[in-house]
């Protein structure tokens, strides 16, 4: 098979503050596979977890590397393919890049969608949380308004049905307070609410917003602590009258069981994981754990974002809105239907390319 890598860059409508930064804009890497005529498609985006940062430069150079490896080798041979990309110790957003096209690859050749290949219902979608980002609490609320429709921006969302508030801020547990009440009094007709602190507190800190904001109403916490601080999550877990759930603590499968008696759920991201692949792993082992599942995403483009949304009959909770706040995504595929994202009955991914559209247009 032949594989070509591509960078394109992406700016968000507004850019995104957490607790370790702010991003207003990104350079992905767009990855496609070609045999017999088919073309599968996949992407990665850069990302940085303490010490784990993963650029495009690096994501590039590791596939340039890599695709000579693949050349005789067949889209159908995932077992061999994911064994090199083991050996080879390939970043896990460039093996999601390549995993995720090679799963398009097979959809079309098989005339399939993914979801439908796994045997999946579409109709156990669960409605995806759209984020507002640290901020002052005017601007928090007006983030609010956007989304909903009732500020000034031209991409309204009718239906939205969850948030996912971004807590952990560089002033204090107070700002993050005060942000969170301007945020439930601009939307209380959204009952399903979550915070991600980004690891942005300490045990003492998460402890009390743990409290606090289940009197707020606060459906679970995701990464109160920061990675390395898995140790206090237990008396986290202990006390805390919200479910926790962990992200940047929890890459792959085989992160899964030391946190199993220590959290809630895990956060599934294809940059973290590599790829559908060991996505599905981690569903798995999530699961046999008693451990519930959600869906995240970092600046990830409508190709990522609709891969992972073929998994999401398998989710409890969503999290895949980074394309609906890019103002230049040169890519379509699942649409926004009554708050969720589902993929559509395409073969593959079900993904297109707007040039392509405007190509066949004129």
């Amino acid at each position: 098979m032949q594989v070509r890598i591509a960078t394109f860059t992406v700016q968000k409508r507004f850019a995104l503050t957490i607790s370790r930064g702010t991003t207003a804009q990104t350079t992905n890497v767009w990855v496609e596979v070609e045999h017999e005529g088919i073309q599968g498609w996949g992407e990665a985006s850069p990302f940085s977890i303490g010490e784990v940062s993963q650029t495009t430069e690096m994501i590039a150079r590791s596939l340039q590397k890599f695709v000579p490896l693949l050349k005789s080798l067949s889209p159908l041979e995932s077992q061999r393919i994911e064994r090199l990309m083991l050996d080879a110790r390939l970043p896990s957003a460039a093996g999601a890049a390549l995993d995720v096209a090679l799963h398009d690859w097979v959809g079309k050749q098989t005339n399939l969608p993914l979801w439908q290949l796994w045997g999946l219902e579409c109709d156990r979608i669960q409605p995806t949380s759209v984020t507002i980002g640290i901020s002052a609490p005017e601007a928090a609320q007006q983030r609010v308004k956007d989304w909903l429709g009732k500020g000034d921006t031209t991409v309204p969302f009718h239906g939205i049905q969850a948030l996912k508030v971004k807590l952990g801020s560089p002033l204090g547990i107070e700002a993050d307070q005060v942000m969170m009440l301007a945020i439930k009094e601009t939307a209380p007709h959204i009952s399903q609410v979550s915070v991600d602190a980004n690891g942005g507190w300490n045990l003492t800190e998460a402890l009390y917003m743990a409290d606090w904001l289940a009197e707020q109403g606060v459906t679970y916490l995701e990464q109160p602590l920061a990675k390395g601080q898995e140790g206090d999550l237990l008396e986290l877990y202990q006390r805390s009258p919200l479910p926790i759930f962990v992200d940047e603590s929890c890459f792959t499968s085989y992160d899964i069981l030391p946190l199993a008696d220590r959290v809630h759920g895990i956060n599934i991201k294809l940059m973290k994981s590599g790829g559908l692949t060991e996505a599905l792993r981690m569903i798995h082992t999530a699961k046999a754990c008693g451990l519930k599942v959600m869906f995240g995403c970092y600046s990830d483009s409508a190709l990522l974002n609709t891969a992972l949304s073929h998994l999401s009959p398998l989710a409890d909770h969503i999290d895949l809105d980074s394309h609906l706040n890019l103002i230049n995504d040169p890519f379509a595929g699942a649409s926004f239907q009554n708050g969720r994202i589902v993929p559509t009955h395409q073969p593959g991914l079900g993904v297109h390319r707007y040039l392509d559209e405007k190509k066949r247009a004129s």
